[in-house]
């Protein structure tokens, strides 16, 4: 089954795959034209839990801007934030800089050609390393994101629900990696989870995998992969201060290096906690808006109350540093910071 079934998906992928700014189309690597190894690393950091959609504008711009691992790595850290901003999942970003400044320093700006070694750098993990050592390298390594399980849950007719399926999973897709061109294979599972064996509308009669799909067989695509019932996430408050001197400048932080939103510019605020306490960044005429800024983070819901103040011009902040109006650029805030600016700032220009 392995062959024949590696055999037709690749057939559909050559004729099906998705063009993506990353990607070396199947025609062109089979006139041998290789993936650059940079681009497939800083591709699989940027879909890490996010979507082929909201990652391509990001790519092409971190792309032209740094287009090799040696320019990233002598970028500066607010500037390669900055341009990640709006991306979410920030720690990715900061292993994203020290992740280059090892390649460019000390492996002379050459990725290792296999997984193992690959996850010896920072913010790689397994599967991040099998998708670059396959894409990459044509290594036959297993490559599982959420397509793929999805993918194999439908076509073993896996019942068990994730996450306790995912060994499962993994089990039934080492099983069909083929030993020839792995790299096309490892996307074509992608393509085919991304674009026909999609989550609530799965388009079997157009798959390449549909005579030898047991959930189709039996009726259930539609209601696989089965998943356990999520757990409530709790819900952090916090207090935001969005302050403007009267000059037009803005009263920004960056925040701490690590943890949520770790080196980002942001609005000074409170512990983000079931009761913070109010500490005002600067002195000054601080009016809650009585508006909520909501959020969502992996592991739990923040409300944030939103304080404006006009600052006179000679106020001396005791958190943070005033930003001009004419090198604030509201882009460069990551989303929360973004949305508590849209609540603000009209409130501040009324004034």
């Amino acid at each position: 089954m392995r062959d024949n079934a590696a055999g037709a998906l690749l057939d559909w992928y050559d004729g099906n795959a998705r063009v993506l700014p990353w990607r070396i189309a199947p025609q062109a690597r089979a006139q041998g034209q290789r993936p650059d190894p940079y681009r497939v690393w800083l591709s699989e950091i940027m879909l890490q839990q996010t979507t082929v959609a909201a990652v391509k504008g990001y790519f092409l711009h971190f792309t032209e801007r740094w287009p090799d691992v040696h320019a990233l790595a002598s970028a500066d850290d607010a500037d390669v934030l900055a341009a990640w901003a709006g991306l979410g999942y920030y720690a990715r970003a900061r292993n994203l800089i020290k992740c280059a400044r090892e390649v460019s320093e000390n492996r002379y700006g050459v990725f290792p050609d296999n997984a193992q070694e690959l996850q010896e750098l920072p913010g790689i993990g397994p599967y991040t390393s099998a998708a670059i050592a396959s894409i990459a390298f044509d290594h036959p390594d297993t490559v599982v994101d959420g397509n793929v399980e999805r993918v194999m849950a439908r076509l073993n007719a896996v019942e068990t629900p994730l996450p306790e399926a995912k060994p499962q999973l993994i089990a039934h897709a080492e099983a069909l990696t083929p030993q020839m061109r792995p790299g096309d294979y490892a996307q074509a599972v992608m393509d085919l989870g991304a674009t026909i064996c999609t989550p609530r509308t799965p388009a079997c009669g157009r798959c390449p995998w549909r005579s030898i799909c047991k959930a189709r067989a039996l009726g259930i695509a539609r209601d696989l992969p089965r998943k356990s019932p999520k757990k409530k996430k709790p819900v952090r408050y916090g207090r935001i201060y969005v302050g403007l001197r009267r000059d037009g400048a803005w009263l920004l932080e960056t925040r701490p290096p690590t943890g949520l939103l770790g080196g980002m510019l942001g609005w000074p605020g409170t512990e983000w906690c079931v009761a913070p306490d109010d500490a005002p960044p600067a002195p000054g005429e601080w009016n809650d808006l009585g508006a909520e800024v909501r959020h969502t983070f992996t592991h739990f819901h923040l409300r944030l109350s939103v304080t404006t103040a006009l600052l006179p011009e000679d106020v001396v902040p005791e958190r943070g540093n005033f930003v001009a109006s004419s090198k604030f650029d509201v882009s460069d805030l990551p989303t929360l910071m973004r949305k508590v600016h849209a609540v603000a700032a009209p409130a501040l220009n009324e004034d």
